[in-house]
């Protein structure tokens, strides 16, 4: 069996934050009885269902129940069929009957806050990074210190599972790079070539547009989506310190530096698809599938968006430099994983699942369930069903100088969905009024961040 890369062959510089005031560095990485009537959001929005294992056969709860919390609604695609499968493979082994509460992702992203605060499931997906940090300090995750170590998860990514308090309250799955990807077959028909500057890049846009083929996939209906052309753009003009401090409030969001982040977005949106709020990132893949758009800024999860045919036509590219003084080798690759919730019905059998949910068995079972694998955090986790794309992000993440985990992922979850998603979407409507969109949320963020 084919073995993933040993956690210490990726870079020293692979950095997540955990916490408003603290950077980790990674130097590794990279269902019972149906519960109905749940008070809290999530599961009035989702769709419970349940996995009854039988005889416990080994690691995690050994019988009872538990609540599993997941972001992806039922029958989305890979990504649900993944999280179902651990669920499944968790309840046969353990004989642990679980609830499974299946939440479009956006909905479970934007009442996050509500969840956790009213009657919980008792483990959840969630991400590593300031987010994670936060809901840490607020006393609304359990403790997953006495969970680790975990066979197969470095002292990385477990540093990348680390509030300021010194202790763990995540367990890594998965994590992938965001990049510029493209059809190799369309790029093979019209001539083009992975452009080696931005020279070549504005030269690409242009031949494109002339083809009658629109550049840049672009959505924003997901109101996240558009972050990840924020941070390429803030990393490529200003830097990776500039733009984790940024994050941190550290750096003003009416800057100078800011500023030319949006005239160069500004500049860039001519080139991309026209009235991106009203459009999904699934429906953007699908443009850029069927050849509509040449490229897709996205992380490499777009394979779960487009069909098998088309997922395996596809390559990509790092964003390129902007500046030579700064380069190009800083990129986001999140990770995802799994937290429990401090006001679970049963934080015990919360963290047993958690516990098992960071095994190479768990990715195992996810990734032999799914038309398209994720990129296993657990270095034991079998790699034989990547595909040439996911072989290439690993390389490309070993290879990063700097990594980010993603703009809402690094900052405070209030800046991030109520003051910057929002100054986003107006900006992508009024382009134009830069200085007054920044100043607001320079302004809001002043007063959140303090």
């Amino acid at each position: 069996m084919t073995k993933s890369l040993p956690p210490q062959s990726l870079p020293a510089s692979l950095a997540a934050t955990s916490g408003p005031t603290r950077r980790n560095i990674l130097r590794a990485a990279g269902l019972g009885g149906l519960v109905l009537g749940s008070s809290s959001l999530l599961a009035a929005c989702g769709g419970s269902d349940t996995a009854t294992g039988g005889a416990t056969t080994g690691g995690g709860g050994g019988g009872g129940s538990v609540k599993f919390g997941v972001n992806e609604a039922r029958g989305s695609g890979p990504a649900f069929t993944r999280l179902e499968a651990m669920a499944n493979t968790y309840a046969e082994e353990t004989g642990t009957e679980v609830s499974l509460n299946a939440v479009d992702h956006n909905t479970f992203q934007e009442s996050i806050n509500t969840y956790l605060q009213g009657t919980p499931d008792d483990v959840f997906t969630w991400f590593a990074g300031f987010r994670m940090a936060q809901f840490a300090e607020n006393g609304l995750l359990a403790d997953l210190s006495d969970v680790w170590p975990i066979e197969g998860l470095g002292d990385a990514f477990r540093e990348a599972s680390t509030a300021p308090d010194g202790n763990q309250y995540f367990v890594p799955v998965s994590y992938y790079p965001w990049a510029v990807f493209y059809r190799k077959s369309v790029f093979a028909d019209n001539g083009w070539t992975v452009p080696e500057s931005y020279d070549d890049f504005t030269a690409l846009m242009s031949d494109m547009q002339g083809a009658g083929i629109t550049p840049f996939a672009f959505a924003a209906k997901d109101a996240w989506a558009p972050m990840g052309t924020f941070d390429i753009l803030n990393m490529r003009l200003n830097g990776f310190d500039f733009h984790m401090a940024l994050t941190r409030g550290e750096e003003a969001w009416d800057s100078p530096q800011v500023k030319t982040v949006f005239e160069t977005w500004r500049d860039l949106l001519p080139f991309h698809q026209e009235d991106p709020l009203g459009r999904t990132w699934q429906e953007a893949a699908t443009a850029m599938g069927n050849g509509e758009c040449g490229m897709y800024l996205l992380g490499s999860f777009v394979v779960d968006g487009v069909d098998p045919e088309v997922a395996s036509d596809l390559d990509f590219f790092t964003f390129p430099e902007l500046d030579a003084a700064i380069g190009s080798d800083a990129l986001d690759a999140p990770i995802d994983g799994f937290c429990v919730a401090a006001g679970g019905q049963d934080v015990d059998a919360g963290k047993a699942m958690a516990a098992w949910l960071g095994t190479a068995a768990a990715a195992d079972a996810a990734n032999s369930a799914a038309e398209a694998p994720f990129i296993a955090a657990n270095d034991g986790a079998s790699t034989d069903s990547y595909s040439e794309l996911q072989k290439k992000s690993v390389e490309v993440v070993q290879q990063a100088g700097s990594i980010a985990q993603f703009l809402d992922r690094d900052t405070n979850a209030d800046l991030a969905n109520t003051v910057i998603a929002p100054a986003i979407g107006e900006f992508l409507q009024n382009p134009d009024d830069i200085d007054t969109i920044l100043t607001s949320i320079a302004d809001q963020a002043r007063s959140i961040l303090g």
